[in-house]
């Protein structure tokens, strides 16, 4: 019996990263290559309730769930004790994993770790293992370029140990390339204990770098190449779609609420504003009252994706009161969302984001013009090149007190569905990005068919 190819592919316990690798394993099972995808117990809990029935068989692909080392009451929204937690427990446990399987069975030996950079411990046991170590970026081309370049500026003395940026100058990787402000770098936060955790995550990549065979990025080298062609030997490959495979399943930790769907289709064309803030976002009253009202002076039917979770002192959504009843005649509230069909969707006019990068990539895909709500981390230099590199929406200020208020939100938004310019660039990108995947020789679908030649080849 000829042996298949089998890869072990690993994201970062969260959704913004469980998405994107989840994508990417569907696409490699897709061309005959087993996978076992490997979460943490409490993620592999959450992803198990959402995928449909047949996943395993139809696409080769099997789930297995590692300790994270939490107790099960513990609190996995304390990410720095989460994070620290994962790194002494999983890599022994990965490893653990890898010798069992690779002792037991000849023909079911894995041949390759495709690893988030997250978790770049996982390309070192890869290499440790004897196996081919695929490192993944899920983000975009600009910050893994900063990610790069970290050494340079520790030694130059421009940011600390911690993150903290020491010149009031912005940070420049390339003249290519738009430069960071000290409060829009990719790990800064209020909180030092919070930005000491995102910047572990950009620490990581070049301390890991050394290990990898493959390199993988979540990009679209026609949109991002000044920044793609500052890191050696990476294969950009996006965009990472569920829909572009024959199931739409995408890697979601929360149940999608499809009756969003139906709503949208009694709606008129181009009306809707679409709302949804990820998976981390959170607000405070006043912040989502102003939304609220912001929403509904504008007149335009919403789809409003609220999380439970969403307010930042853990207390229930309340929305103004009386906001309900006036708007119910043009308003859907959903807890999540199936992103990629709403953004598809013809009667979707803009999308109200806070610019992570899976969102990023999934709405100038569809062609949605944005209206941008960045919150941390990359976000922010996604928001720059959504409306000063490729022009295809606007972005929300804050008041001299930190508020986006009602009468920002209704502006932009009236201002953004008036804007042809918007609307034509957002069509341009998105034919870019849907060539870039086109087997008739798009750069990403040669990247990837390449990718894929060599793991079939080991």
């Amino acid at each position: 019996m000829e042996r298949q190819p089998h890869a072990l592919v690993i994201p970062y316990p969260a959704q913004g990263h469980v998405a994107p690798l989840m994508k990417l394993a569907r696409q490699i099972a897709s061309h005959g290559v087993k996978v076992t995808f490997v979460n943490t117990e409490s993620t592999h809990a959450k992803i198990r309730a959402s995928l449909p029935e047949n996943v395993e068989e139809a696409h080769l692909i099997s789930f297995v769930s590692l300790p994270d080392g939490m107790e099960l009451d513990d609190d996995r929204t304390d990410w720095m004790k989460l994070n620290d937690s994962i790194h002494r427990t999983m890599p022994g446990c990965l490893e653990d994993f890898i010798l069992k399987v690779n002792g037991s069975n000849a023909n079911q030996k894995f041949t390759c770790v495709v690893a988030d950079t997250s978790v770049g411990w996982a390309l070192e046991l890869a290499k440790k293992a004897g196996l081919q170590a695929v490192a993944v970026w899920p983000a975009g081309g600009p910050c893994l370029a900063l990610a790069l370049h970290l050494p340079q500026l520790l030694e130059a003395g421009i940011i600390d140990t911690d993150g903290t940026v020491l010149k009031d100058e912005a940070i420049s990787v390339s003249k290519d390339v738009p430069a960071w402000t000290s409060t829009e770098i990719g790990w800064g936060f209020p909180d030092p204990v919070f930005q000491r955790l995102l910047f572990g995550f950009y620490t990581i990549f070049p301390q890991y770098y050394k290990f990898h065979d493959w390199f993988l990025c979540n990009s679209i080298y026609e949109l991002d190449s000044a920044a793609l062609q500052l890191v050696p030997n990476v294969l950009p490959i996006g965009p990472l779609l569920a829909s572009n495979h024959l199931a739409t399943f995408a890697g979601n930790l929360w149940p999608e609420d499809s009756t969003c769907l139906q709503w949208l289709d009694n709606q008129a064309s181009g009306s809707v504003i679409y709302v949804a803030f990820g998976s981390s976002t959170t607000v405070d009253s006043q912040q989502l009252h102003e939304l609220a009202f912001g929403l509904e002076l504008t007149g335009q039917p919403f789809l409003w994706v609220i999380r439970s979770d969403l307010m930042n002192d853990g207390s229930l959504v309340k929305l103004p009161e009386g906001f309900i009843n006036r708007v119910s005649n043009r308003a859907k509230f959903v807890e999540w969302a199936p992103q990629e069909k709403v953004l598809a969707h013809p009667s979707v006019a803009c999308f109200m984001s806070h610019c992570g990068w899976n969102s990023t990539m999934e709405g100038l895909t569809m062609g949605v013009p944005f209206l941008c709500w960045p919150y941390l981390a990359d976000q922010f230099c996604n928001r720059n090149y959504i409306c000063d590199v490729w022009r295809i929406g606007l972005g929300l200020r804050k008041d001299e007190n930190g508020v986006i208020t009602r009468d920002e939100i209704s502006s932009k938004i009236k201002t953004l569905l008036s804007s042809q310019d918007i609307k034509a660039n957002a069509v341009r990108v998105k034919e870019v990005a849907r060539k870039s995947v086109h087997e008739s020789g798009g750069s990403s679908c040669k990247n990837f068919n390449n990718f894929i030649q060599h793991i079939k080849s080991i």
